[in-house]
């Protein structure tokens, strides 16, 4: 390992370029680059055959991290690559409970990196931590108390929030109830926040709060793990996935069927007063976070269950009401990331990536371009090379800069 590389990787903060966890630096879909439109299809630098998941690649210090299933076994695997050239510069491996749900056997939740080590957070729940310079195991353990019984239908799929000395994740439906923290460097487990059943929504860390949407509410978590909020919010095949957000002053959630909200927060002599000012229930999201493009308005990416095919759609932040829509963007699922010019780069299920205008008057893409094969997983973009992965490859694609 050459010493300048472990140097970056053992840095306490991600540096400009990275994209260390899911939904990028700040956890918000979010990057601080700008993209030229092209002319030609975009070509891959380079491409690498993977095992399968649905959990997204992130970048740090010029290598990418990706958290794969073991073909043929009930293991699962963590690699590294080096960013430029795609040579993985190692690999660790480890055996799970067996569990085969529908849409894939491989790992749904994406890896953190902080402090020069990665989390990773697989369908059974085993939490582990791995030194990110070498990948030598820091520790590892089971956060369900029983992985058969307490798992959710489609497996333990919310990515670990990583903040101060704590790692953050959803537990299951079972016996292993409420958010919860843990000891970033050595596992232990610090606290459990409330009784909620998980949901597949990776928590978020706002306002000095963790924000989470769990089976059954979105919450307001202090960092000592006091609920000190929470607006009821079920979806009624208990699958929500959308990780919140805060955008004109209101924090946003959706789900496969109850739509969304927008809810803000007031301040009360005995604490906080979440009020929800409006929802929506045809904003029905799958796992697309959405994205603000302004302080009064927010890109949402929602979906049907009959006949699936997903929507674009420009929503006011401030009444939850539809501007425009865009059809058929999709049949699943379309990633949204926003660039630092506020153009967005829009990655659909099929394998399309489109560079779209930030407008609130109606649909414009600028261009587009297949990238991959179908997938689920989120691209990650560092130093002007968007990283993507499908279920055979992890592919880096160079975007023209401005």
């Amino acid at each position: 390992m050459k010493p300048l590389l472990a140097l970056l990787l053992t840095a306490s903060a991600a540096v400009a370029g990275d994209w260390p966890q899911w939904l990028g630096p700040n956890r918000d879909g979010v990057s601080a680059e700008t993209v030229a439109p092209w002319k030609d299809a975009l070509k891959p630098l380079w491409k690498v055959k993977v095992g399968e998941g649905n959990s997204s690649p992130v970048v740090v210090g010029g290598v990418v991290f990706l958290h794969t299933k073991v073909a043929g076994k009930d293991a699962e695997k963590v690699q590294a690559f080096d960013a430029k050239t795609g040579d993985q510069t190692w690999e660790q491996t480890y055996e799970k409970t067996p569990f085969a749900p529908k849409f894939g056997e491989g790992p749904r939740a994406t890896p953190t990196v902080a402090d020069g080590r990665v989390y990773t957070y697989g369908n059974t729940g085993v939490l582990a931590c791995w030194e990110a310079a070498s990948g030598k195991p820091v520790w590892k353990i089971d956060t369900l108390k029983d992985p058969k019984k307490d798992n959710l239908f489609f497996g333990v799929s919310a990515s670990p929030l990583v903040m101060d000395k704590l790692v953050i994740v959803q537990g299951g439906v079972g016996s292993s109830k409420g958010v919860r923290a843990y000891d970033k460097a050595t596992g232990k487990e610090e606290w459990v926040a409330g009784e909620d059943a998980a949901s597949y929504a990776a928590p978020v860390f706002i306002d000095n709060e963790i924000v989470a949407l769990t089976g059954a509410n979105l919450c307001g978590i202090s960092p000592a793990g006091k609920v000190n909020w929470k607006v009821p919010f079920k979806d009624l095949l208990n699958e929500s996935s959308t990780t919140p957000i805060k955008t004109g002053g209101k924090h946003i959630a959706g789900s496969v069927t109850a739509g969304a909200i927008g809810v803000s927060l007031l301040k009360a002599s005995d604490g906080t007063k979440p009020v929800t000012t409006w929802k929506n229930p045809k904003l029905t999201c799958y796992f697309s976070t959405p994205v603000p493009v302004s302080e009064d308005h927010v890109f949402v990416v929602t979906g049907s269950i009959v006949n699936p095919t997903v929507t674009l759609r420009c929503v006011e932040t401030a009444t939850g009401k539809e501007v425009w829509n865009q059809p058929k963007v999709g049949k699943y699922h379309a990633a949204l990331m926003k660039l630092g010019d506020g153009h967005l780069l829009m990655h659909g299920d099929d394998g399309r990536l489109a560079l779209l205008k930030p407008s609130v008057k109606a649909f414009e893409e600028v261009c587009h371009s297949p990238v991959c094969g179908p997938t689920w997983a989120h691209p990650a973009l560092a130093n002007g090379v968007l990283f993507v992965r499908d279920g055979a490859e992890l592919i880096a694609v160079a975007l023209p800069g401005k």
